[in-house]
């Protein structure tokens, strides 16, 4: 990932991004052509299929990025907006 920590106010985007090399970098383009992105907690965050993360509600949620048997995580914390 792009970053392994992200802190956000309630209204906030933003980007994150996931790339795997594999071993057999032959097929480097398909796993990373095939990552999808997931919310531990989407009333908390949000993120869409380009790993764009709306920020919610105040707490932490975990976005986990995967593709095949490769996965890694960025903790987002949230605040409440000013």
């Amino acid at each position: 990932m792009s970053q392994a920590t992200a802190s956000m106010k309630v209204g906030d985007t933003k980007q994150v991004t996931a790339a795997a090399t594999p071993a057999g970098a032959d097929d480097e383009a398909a796993v990373n052509g095939a990552i999808t992105y997931a919310s531990s907690d989407e009333t908390i965050a949000k993120v869409g299929t380009d790993g764009t993360i709306t920020a919610i509600a105040a707490g932490t949620a975990t976005i986990t990025a995967t593709s095949g048997a490769f996965t890694a995580t960025v903790k987002v914390t949230v605040a409440a907006a000013a």
